[in-house]
């Protein structure tokens, strides 16, 4: 799979090589996908802000989202705010990278048809996510958060 990375605040570190190894370790959960591309926007808090009101209707920041596509071709779109992720990775106490490889695991899985709209759901997209994150030596993150990923 061909992952587009684009740069839209010079503020991010080189963090292509994590967001690759997150985004094959999530797409390994699910052989299902025949898409050829998926793209992932490395943004800021204003941007991203902009993005939830317009399409989720929340005037505020988010970590990340994530935009499916109806074609076989792209899997999608994936947009992270840097300074939200820098904020929670604090917050939570959790090294930076580890957060993001959380969030691209994250973003992945819902741009596969994963969500988290009902309990059910949720814990079966939590339980994949420890999975997945153990895979690349990162430990379960909602050991010491009682928040979840969308709920900023």
């Amino acid at each position: 799979m061909d992952i587009d990375i684009l740069t839209q605040d010079d503020r991010w570190p080189d963090v292509t090589a994590l967001i690759r190894k997150a985004v094959e370790t999530a797409l390994s959960s699910n052989v299902n996908h025949s898409a050829e591309e998926l793209s992932i926007a490395l943004s800021n808090d204003v941007l991203i802000q902009e993005l939830n009101k317009n399409y989720r209707d929340k005037d505020k920041p988010t970590n990340v989202l994530s935009f499916p596509q109806d074609d076989d071709f792209s899997l999608g779109d994936i947009v992270l705010a840097l300074e939200t992720i820098q904020r929670e990775a604090g917050e939570q106490n959790k090294h930076f990278e580890d957060h993001l490889s959380h969030l691209v695991i994250h973003g992945t899985l819902h741009l596969l048809g994963y969500d988290h709209e009902d309990d059910a759901q949720a814990e079966e997209m939590e339980a994949l996510e420890i999975e997945l994150l153990q895979r690349i030596g990162i430990e379960n993150p909602y050991l010491d958060s009682d928040t979840p990923i969308d709920a900023m």
